[in-house]
């Protein structure tokens, strides 16, 4: 079964940490089963405006939705943030696939590259951490919320994005690090975090 990996976190750089949405090529994003056309992209926006409850996507015919989209460059994701919209709406599971993009609901039922078991989170201090030697060079992913926690129809009002974003330049290839600094969490071995991390394979 799954098991959810997460630590919380909170501090004044979150904001540039989960600066990632910059780099969404938003019009390549897509949301499956969305109720209001195109309101899957509302999700993805600056870490201040995570608590606003008046932008957010909901699924329609069941609690499913299936985001898909591609990025400018190439992606080292380490970090993935949910806020749902309260209560059992909230997406319980998400099954996260790089590289796959466009994807439909048959082709997700097929192993994920990472798969998490969601909290309730109504702050976003809750950060599912990745594994990240399996997201470098993510050009696109997929995040499909297959589960809430009981509610007919899935509510999500934000989505946060962490990690290291490079795109070709004329002259070289540029790096842009979205976190304040390097993070042991990063490099630590299993077994030997501070905080509660629990994937699954």
């Amino acid at each position: 079964c799954c098991s959810h990996e997460a630590h919380k976190h909170e501090d004044p750089e979150r904001g540039r940490e989960f600066s990632l949405y910059t780099k969404i090529d938003f019009q390549t994003l897509d949301c499956l089963n969305e109720t209001v056309e195109k309101s899957g992209a509302l999700v993805f926006k600056p870490w201040d405006r995570r608590k606003d409850k008046t932008e957010f996507v909901e699924s329609d015919a069941d609690e499913e939705l299936l985001f898909n989209f591609s990025f400018t460059g190439s992606v080292k994701l380490k970090g993935i943030i949910v806020i749902g919209g309260g209560g059992d709406a909230d997406p319980s599971h998400l099954k996260v696939f790089k590289n796959a993009v466009p994807m439909s609901f048959d082709d997700a039922d097929k192993k994920a590259d990472q798969e998490f078991d969601l909290q309730h989170d109504k702050d976003g201090v809750m950060e599912y951490q990745t594994k990240v030697a399996r997201f470098n060079n993510c050009e696109g992913l997929s995040l499909y919320f297959d589960k809430n926690f009981g509610a007919d129809e899935t509510r999500i009002c934000y989505i946060g994005l962490r990690g290291d974003f490079s795109e070709a330049q004329k002259r070289g290839v540029v790096i842009c690090n979205y976190e304040s600094s390097p993070q042991l969490k990063d490099h630590k071995t299993p077994g030997a975090s501070d905080y509660s991390a629990h994937g699954i394979s």
